[in-house]
């Protein structure tokens, strides 16, 4: 199999892989990246037509970063309520989607951020709040499912400078170590993993020590390392949510929310903004070496799947009966900033409608073309 995607990626990227890591093994996972509530939304659309596809029941791995963290986390925390019959969850859009979308409306990171500044408690953990309580309650790591799925929310690791895992079994860095059958709280992995800097990182775990697995040549294996952790958002190491995925498992399906880097004709000169434009370059290359690595794969055979992306033309798939979406109109969609910020029910329909539609193309062009075209949109405004 292979892909293509709107950015015509060709070359292939490499990434060193942990210790104990070898050959991909037959499964599926899913991919989900970051990219705020614009990510949140568009990855609901796709959920849905991988279930109506029967897809969402076989998939071995859910990987998500950040804005995608939210809707792997609110997905696997419901997964035991979803009715499964013949393949395909019956009740997604009442246990996943609609409280997903009662959530959007609530405007989470200024808030966060007022009361970080004014109150007690760090940003961080203002927006964990937020998450425990609109979203996850008391739930914790332990009350994701047993694998298959395994959900893994991904942070990034400020201090070694390596990805964190939170999963059921347990959470890692492979610099520092691992903690089995954490305690965590849903909200707080959710914080952490979508911790976007500057302003909503870090979020800090206060762990034991003693909590740690016994070192097995971590050269970080012990405190701080393992006694305060400093996370940011997973999209700071990897945007895609790739890596857990790519290391272990053949079929790799990626959906792509992120916000495409917009050209600048005039970049300030100030040493503050200028510093953030060349930050966002930065962050803009690791995002193509990635996409880079994942499409070189797929065309070499190395793995099979398919990448889609919130900014992608959806005539560049070409798959037959595909739904109607004028690329000026997505690219619109694409456009919607990365806030934890309300959003209309419209804009919602829309985000969730284009994630349909483009997961739908990419699915029936170059995983199954035996798939069944859609019949409509899931909301009937279209995008």
């Amino acid at each position: 199999m292979t892909t293509i995607d709107n950015q015509n990626l060709h070359a292939a990227f490499s990434p060193v892989s942990e210790p104990g890591e070898g050959q991909p093994e037959e499964g599926i996972a899913l991919c989900l990246s970051g990219g705020g509530y614009r990510a949140m939304l568009f990855h609901l659309g796709v959920l849905w037509r991988l279930n109506e596809f029967g897809y969402l029941s076989r998939l071995d791995r859910v990987s998500s970063v950040s804005g995608g963290s939210i809707t792997a986390a609110m997905l696997g925390l419901k997964w035991g309520r979803l009715a499964f019959a013949g393949g395909v969850a019956g009740r997604l859009v009442e246990e996943v989607i609609d409280p997903i979308r009662a959530f959007a409306h609530h405007t989470v990171d200024v808030g966060s951020v007022l009361k970080g500044i004014f109150l007690p408690g760090t940003i961080s953990e203002k927006v964990a709040s937020a998450y425990r309580t609109y979203l996850f309650g008391d739930a914790t790591l332990q009350d994701l499912p047993d694998d298959p799925p395994r959900f893994v929310l991904n942070a990034t690791n400020v201090q070694s400078g390596a990805l964190w895992r939170f999963s059921k079994p347990y959470m890692r860095d492979y610099l520092v170590g691992e903690v089995r059958n954490p305690t965590v709280s849903l909200a707080a992995a959710v914080a952490a993993s979508s911790a976007f800097p500057p302003v909503l990182s870090p979020a800090k775990l206060v762990l034991d020590p003693a909590a740690f697995s016994p070192a097995s040549g971590e050269p970080y294996h012990h405190p701080p390392y393992t006694s305060e952790v400093y996370l940011s958002d997973g999209g700071v190491y990897d945007n895609l949510g790739l890596e857990t995925a790519w290391k272990r498992y053949r079929k790799i399906l990626v959906s792509d929310a992120g916000l495409a880097m917009a050209p600048d004709p005039e970049p300030h000169t100030d040493w503050a903004m200028h510093a953030k434009r060349v930050l966002d370059l930065v962050d803009n290359q690791v995002r193509a070496l990635r996409k880079r690595q994942l499409v070189g794969g797929f065309e070499r055979g190395i793995r099979q799947g398919a990448y889609w992306s919130v900014g992608s033309d959806i005539a560049a798939y070409g798959a037959a009966g595909a739904l109607p979406c004028p690329l000026p109109r997505t690219t619109e969609l694409a456009q919607v900033a990365t806030r934890l910020a309300d959003l209309s029910d419209e804009l919602q329909e829309r985000l969730i409608n284009w994630g349909y539609a483009i997961c739908d193309a990419a699915m029936r062009r170059w995983v199954d073309p035996g798939l069944p075209a859609p019949i409509a949109f899931p909301y009937p405004r279209g995008v």
